[in-house]
């Protein structure tokens, strides 16, 4: 090659090769030097119905419900309520030593120690054994002033007779005698079943076939249900009533369509009927239950929450949460799945926050291993 035609050569090299060392100069300069992604506080979720929220929002809420991580690996219900005025408690699982969990919480938000409403829903330690604790130990009863106490109507046949129920029954009696106020669901039913619980919100005792004629078989079906209203807005608690309670609960109510439904029974394979959901058809639902654990049985699909809640549930939304993980239960290990998960009305507008993540179930790591979202 001549020098000539090698000059040439070098300066088209030379010029190439400065094109893509500027394009690649443009590209360094405008690509982010982290793979951290920023994310303003409020991110709205889908289409339309909740936006994400931080923990000040809590404050500022006309009501504020709180689903409660436990401290243990066991599943089991608390749920925590505030408006302007009243704290409701609903339930107090899984384990008496969950109450030391629930009190540091409470404590943020109850300022003059009294809970204005308790609702224990049904006689199974998961629910109640906060309030069925020893001597020895303090429970809800003795760290707060519940000022009315409204619990289950019936039991299971041989219930009574447990020593975990006759404490609860040594417990609650002490608390009335202190001055609380009790009803029966059953009571509310055949009396007041609706309560002013402030910030133009009502509190309403559904009626269940099960508090006329208690479920001797199965305790879940005895529990007590209660929706809160406001105007359009809804909220359905109905502990862990099984399908066949859910079928008399849509005959017995006029329920409507719902912006929150706390999962029947944990997110069992037994509750959370197509029939109730395609009543209320909600749109978000939180679970209260430790995701995965082998507790209750060995066969993954049956594990709350199951892939036939999944299913059902699916139909009307994809904003499922859950408080709890079990990572091996018999080793004692479990972590946060959302958190302690908080949905609340700010000036008309649904928000959520949660402790851990605001995730939904269907895209969480174990979801993917262990559940399926279903194509129709």
């Amino acid at each position: 090659m001549s020098k000539k035609s090698l000059s040439i050569f070098v300066c088209v090299f030379a010029f190439i090769i400065g094109i893509f060392g500027g394009f690649a100069g443009l590209v360094y300069i405008n690509t982010p030097k982290t793979d951290v992604v920023e994310i303003s506080e409020e991110v709205f979720y889908g289409n339309d119905d909740i936006v994400s929220s931080n923990l000040a929002d809590i404050s500022n809420a006309d009501i504020s419900i709180h689903f409660l991580e436990l401290g243990n690996k066991y599943t089991g219900d608390c749920t925590y309520i505030k408006t302007e005025t009243c704290d409701i408690l609903i339930d107090c699982g899984s384990k008496s030593n969950s109450v030391a969990a629930v009190s540091n919480y409470l404590n943020q938000y109850v300022e003059d120690e009294k809970l204005e409403y308790v609702i224990v829903t049904h006689a199974h330690q998961d629910h109640y054994a906060g309030f069925a604790t020893s001597g020895k130990t303090k429970g809800i009863f003795d760290l707060y002033e519940c000022e009315t106490v409204i619990d289950f109507a019936g039991t299971a046949a041989g219930k009574t007779e447990t020593a975990l129920y006759q404490k609860y029954q040594t417990k609650l009696s002490a608390e009335i005698a202190a001055g609380a106020t009790h009803y029966t669901a059953l009571d509310c039913v055949n009396g007041t079943d609706e309560f002013d619980i402030g910030s133009g919100y009502t509190l309403k005792i559904l009626d269940s076939f099960f508090y006329h004629t208690p479920d001797l078989s199965n305790e879940n079906n005895n529990s007590v249900c209660c929706l809160i209203t406001n105007g359009a807005k809804n909220y359905l608690f109905t502990g862990d009533l099984e399908a066949d309670g859910e079928a008399h609960l849509v005959t017995l109510n006029t329920l409507p369509k719902v912006d929150l439904y706390k999962a029947g029974h944990h997110g069992s394979k037994t509750s959370s009927s197509e029939a109730l959901l395609n009543v209320i058809q909600p749109k978000v639902v939180c679970v209260c239950c430790c995701a995965g654990s082998s507790e209750y049985t060995t066969v993954n699909a049956n594990q709350f929450p199951t892939q036939i809640f999944v299913n059902n549930v699916a139909k009307w939304t994809d904003k499922i949460y859950v408080t709890s993980l079990c990572l091996d239960y018999k080793n004692n290990k479990y972590t946060s799945f959302n958190g302690n998960i908080v949905f609340m009305d700010v000036d008309g507008e649904n928000k959520l926050w949660c402790s851990n993540n605001t995730t939904k179930l269907k895209d969480s790591e174990w979801f993917a291993k262990n559940r399926t979202w279903p194509t129709t």
